[in-house]
């Protein structure tokens, strides 16, 4: 296949990859009646909605819950999934890769499957409707993408540095900490990002584990947007809503996307 018509079909798939995120922005500019026309470039482009977004105190607060159980949960999973990674990764264990794809396995099962035994627990034990509630499952799901992409980036670091580390007297910790740790920082950075967008899209746990402004995160605030009426349908709001949360994720995919390839393929090329 030639050149040119490689580069035609890439720049397909861009312009239809942007077609929706357009026609979100597109939306979010109209008001009134041109709300429901199918016009391609708003008559009257007006900021009205995103001022409405952002007077919204509902939608504040789940910003707000978005950004804690987001940060809280990276957080977490980092921690947990270097430990567990560097074991897979480094450690003489017998069986490894059973474990690695045991690990895996639990992104396999469907959310939907555990959701509604996860509510009647969760408001029996009183974790219903707190972000604590919701940092637990989401944490339990975001383990498995981020050891695997940290079992990945700990393979590529030589090993000629750990056991160095090793001779000179370091402890296994120290070696993991003052060695592995600081080479693998790009790799870190990318598992913060994946693991980041992932629990800041998620909904369905989100919107079983939660039934106040107070605990909801930002995908279920926006689906209880109403209008100022019975009878009013906030598309443009939603949409302003919707740009609000999705441009943040969208420079940060930009900016790092190399480092975000570079963590998904890590480790598939030997030699």
């Amino acid at each position: 296949m030639s050149r040119p018509v490689i580069l035609l079909f890439a720049l397909l798939v861009v312009l239809a990859s942007l077609v929706p995120f357009y026609w979100l922005v597109n939306t979010s500019l109209k008001t009134g009646a041109e709300l429901s026309s199918g016009s391609l470039v708003p008559g009257s482009p007006s900021l009205r909605n995103y001022l409405e977004v952002l007077q919204d105190e509902d939608f504040l607060t789940a910003l707000g819950n978005s950004l804690v159980v987001g940060v809280v949960t990276t957080s977490l999973a980092l921690l947990l999934a270097s430990f567990a990674a560097y074991s897979l990764a480094r450690l003489k264990l017998p069986r490894k890769g059973i474990i690695l794809g045991l690990v895996l396995s639990v992104t396999t099962f469907p959310v939907i499957a555990i959701a509604a035994p996860m509510f009647t627990i969760w408001r029996d034990i009183g974790l219903y409707d707190t972000l604590a509630g919701l940092i637990i499952p989401k944490l339990t799901f975001a383990l498995p993408m981020a050891i695997f992409v940290l079992t990945s980036f700990f393979r590529e670091i030589p090993f000629e540095l750990e056991e160095s580390a090793l001779i000179d007297g370091a402890s296994p910790f120290t070696a993991f900490r003052k060695v592995i740790l600081p080479l693998a920082v790009p790799g870190i950075a990318t598992t913060a990002i994946l693991v980041f967008i992932s629990v800041w899209n998620e909904f369905l746990l989100a919107v079983t584990l939660t039934s106040t402004p107070e605990a909801r995160t930002v995908p279920v605030a926006i689906a209880y947007f109403s209008g100022t009426s019975d009878f009013d349908h906030p598309i443009g709001t939603i949409s302003a809503a919707s740009v609000l949360v999705t441009l943040p994720l969208l420079v940060l995919v930009l900016v790092f996307q190399k480092r975000i390839v570079a963590g998904l393929t890590a480790g598939a090329i030997k030699g």
